[in-house]
């Protein structure tokens, strides 16, 4: 795995890394197939340092994942832009994560009905009064008539990279080069 370029935005923060990703609504799967990427945005779950998600039980995702399980997973946020009078200077606030690793289709009922609760809790809090039934889980069929599989992935690399807002800097309807000077 390659180090990351510009050493001086590495976060190596692990609370900060796991707020974030607790945080952050979308993440970007990236899957092959042959020599053609797809990236897919997903709702997620991170428990334990394992990403969870979940999806129809077919389609082109799940075929690309039994044809090559190997995937890379990013999620970053944009946090503004920073201006300065030297164009070249101009700079966007991030914090972003990728993880790479192999997926794999979670088979154990207790598992896959804790990663579908932890979503529901990240992303309906307090919504619903009564914790998943393993039924539901197990007898769930999409509208299009799919069952749901939950997959994992446990990332064997993980990077984390930040650059900070400077709030003097920060880029705001109005503002022009003018002003800075």
């Amino acid at each position: 795995m390659n180090k990351i370029r510009q050493e001086k935005h590495e976060c190596t923060d692990e609370k900060r890394i796991e707020q974030f990703l607790n945080q952050t609504r979308t993440g970007y799967l990236g899957l092959t197939d042959g020599d053609v990427p797809y990236v897919v945005p997903l709702n997620f779950v991170m428990i334990n340092e394992v990403v969870y998600f979940h999806g129809a039980a077919h389609g082109r995702k799940i075929d690309m994942i039994h044809t090559n399980p190997n995937c890379c997973f990013t999620v970053a946020e944009d946090y503004g832009t920073m201006v300065s009078p030297i164009p070249a200077k101009t700079d966007t606030a991030y914090f972003s994560v990728m993880l790479f690793g192999r997926l794999e289709a979670v088979t154990d009922l207790d598992e896959a009905t804790a990663a579908m609760q932890s979503m529901l809790d990240k992303y309906v809090p307090g919504y619903y009064n009564h914790s998943l039934s393993h039924a539901h889980v197990e007898k769930y069929r999409s509208s299009l008539g799919s069952h749901t599989l939950v997959f994992r992935l446990v990332p064997s690399t993980r990077t984390a990279k930040e650059n900070q807002l400077n709030p003097e800097l920060a880029f705001s309807s109005g503002r022009t080069v003018g002003l800075d000077l």
